[in-house]
């Protein structure tokens, strides 16, 4: 079972973190976070859209429909964010996904003294449901300009998407704190290496 702290909420988006649940992208086997049931009932509970009196956990069927979900959310928004069109098999999931639910009321937030969408509102009450809010989300993302925003984690060895909220639209890691200082320190330590003079013998 995963824990809490395998999952990353830097997306920006409530689709493009769940499009993170699967971890390392990069590898030829990446590392799946949602690998039980119980995994995407906790991640729809952290991700505030299951409604706090639900008890039911998701099944092994919705399980699979989530991962199925997941992937055609990633693909669908690279290729948008990359000025292609997702596939009609990827329109097609996600339209029969966001279906499934009502869509959420429309939310304002202030963050760092800036005006921007809260993010959906709306709570599930079972699983099943929860992942129709997040098809609501990635529909909503693929047709904004903010899908223009949309990157890649330039750090090695992370490949997490998000969105590039930044005034200059020049964001490169997912997280400054985690892969940014990392990037930078590694960078700092392989010129200090280059310029360290040689010990003669």
């Amino acid at each position: 079972m995963a824990t809490d702290d395998m999952w990353i909420w830097d997306g920006g988006r409530v689709c493009l973190d769940f499009a993170n649940t699967l971890r390392s992208r990069w590898r030829t086997t990446p590392v799946e976070t949602l690998r039980e049931p119980d995994d995407l009932t906790g991640w729809l509970r952290e991700a505030l859209l299951l409604a706090p009196a639900t008890t039911e956990p998701a099944t092994a069927a919705v399980l699979m429909s989530a991962r199925r979900l997941r992937e055609s959310v990633d693909r669908a928004v690279l290729a948008v964010t990359d000025g292609r069109l997702p596939t009609s098999g990827d329109v097609t999931l996600l339209n029969r996904s966001a279906a499934a639910a009502p869509r959420p009321a429309l939310q304002l937030a202030i963050t760092d003294d800036r005006l921007e969408p809260a993010g959906p509102t709306s709570v599930a009450a079972d699983s099943a449901l929860a992942l129709a809010l997040i098809a609501q989300d990635a529909v909503d993302l693929l047709l904004s300009a903010e899908i223009r925003r949309v990157r890649v984690c330039g750090a090695d060895h992370c490949a997490l998407r998000f969105l590039d909220r930044s005034p200059a639209r020049n964001r490169r890691w997912c997280s400054m704190s985690r892969c940014g200082n990392r990037t930078k320190v590694r960078l700092h330590q392989a010129r200090s290496r280059q310029t360290s003079p040689t010990t003669e013998n």
